[in-house]
């Protein structure tokens, strides 16, 4: 039997909901939705789109790393925001977090998140090899 690994970011609904920020089994590791909620469970950027995700990627990145993956392992982006006009600056910011890595990627509108001053929320899997 293979061990999963389990990584925690200390986020408010981790625990509470019961959840991992990453899991990793063999050589994959799926990163749960994240967004750049602060120990409140609320945005620490209210209002501005593209620093959430900015600062959602940075939390995903530290997430991957400590699971022993980086960005470039990712093959699969989903990306939600809950305002449409939100979503050119919302991919710009995944255009420079991946650049050449390209992975497959979704951005879609969602009616909301967990609590309503976030208005991003990101996921991905990564995979080595």
């Amino acid at each position: 039997m293979t061990e999963r690994v389990r990584i925690s970011s200390g986020g408010l609904w981790e625990a509470a909901i019961g959840y991992s920020r990453a899991l990793v089994l063999r050589d994959t590791c799926w990163l749960a939705g994240t967004t750049d909620a602060g120990p409140d469970g609320r945005s620490r950027h209210p209002g501005d789109a593209a620093a959430q995700a900015r600062a959602a990627w940075e939390i995903a990145r530290a997430a991957l790393e400590e699971a022993g993956f980086g960005l470039e392992d990712i093959v699969r982006t989903r990306t939600y925001v809950t305002r449409i006009e939100d979503a050119p600056a919302v991919a710009a910011v995944h255009g420079e977090v991946f650049g050449e890595i390209r992975p497959a990627a979704t951005l879609v509108q969602v009616a909301g998140l967990m609590e309503p001053t976030l208005l991003v929320e990101i996921e991905a899997e990564a995979r080595r090899g």
